[in-house]
């Protein structure tokens, strides 16, 4: 168990410092400054929709590609944290079922704690997977807030052909990684929903057959994992909406929204 718990430790921190290193190389050093990326991406962007073109630039292609590695820098390690987190929180729970006193207390503290980061983690693993899957739809927000320049120029230039319902080669590329960007949220997050609706079924058959503190840990996460599978329910219904008529989103995001 201790192995386990300096493992999950080693992987906060290198989810933490360790994306941008991994990402990155001699073209792309600069990049792992966040405001060297928002910079060159909407330098970019510019240079992009100015050019009319559906293909990327070398420019834009770097700062996509640069993205695309730090999300499946950071996929990879919220999923190995996943890994290691849940049979540490077993461990955990078993602990604190079977002894007592100040160890079944640390223990208890342990697993709550545990619990909270696998959610977390999972979290992050879902937002990395549809970063990955379109890592320029993840960058368009770093277009939002932009000071008054070339940049809100552009902006406005996007806003108007939304409105008048032309679709310029750019905005084609833009609408369909942004479908694609909430479609890849709604299919992972269905598949997160019906994995936790087994999970529950599983929880409460085992809670039945249970008793004292096992009862109570298990009554605890019968009650959990399906408001958590509620939630995520909302998620996949805002996300495949969007994806199926997306102009809506669009036009809000472009307004200042997401």
């Amino acid at each position: 168990m201790k192995r386990l718990a300096v493992l999950a430790v080693a992987l906060i921190v290198a989810f933490v410092v360790a994306p941008g290193l991994l990402a990155s190389d001699g073209a792309t050093a600069d990049l792992r400054s966040e405001g060297h990326l928002v910079g060159a991406f909407r330098s970019e962007f510019v240079t992009y929709w100015g050019s009319g073109e559906r293909d990327f630039d070398h420019g834009l292609q770097r700062v996509v590609d640069y993205w695309f590695r730090y999300h499946l820098a950071k996929g990879l390690l919220a999923g190995a944290l996943l890994v290691v987190l849940v049979p540490l929180g077993v461990l955990l729970w078993r602990t604190f079922v079977r002894t007592g006193g100040l160890r079944a207390a640390g223990a208890a503290s342990g697993g709550v704690l545990c619990t909270a980061l696998a959610v977390v983690s999972l979290a992050a693993l879902m937002a990395n997977i549809h970063g990955m899957a379109a890592p320029f739809g993840s960058l368009l927000p770093m277009l939002v807030g932009a000071p008054a320049g070339p940049l809100d120029d552009t902006l406005g230039q996007v806003r108007q052909q939304l409105a008048d319902g032309q679709q310029s080669p750019p905005l084609e590329v833009i609408t369909s990684d942004y479908v694609l960007f909430h479609a890849v949220m709604a299919v992972e997050g269905a598949i997160v929903v019906a994995a936790l609706a087994v999970l529950t079924v599983l929880l409460w058959r085992r809670f039945t057959r249970a008793n004292g503190r096992s009862r109570r840990v298990l009554a605890g996460y019968g009650v959990l994992v399906p408001v958590l599978s509620l939630v995520l329910a909302v998620v996949v219904v805002a996300n495949t909406t969007t994806a199926a008529h997306p102009l809506p989103g669009l036009e809000g995001f472009f307004a200042g929204g997401w």
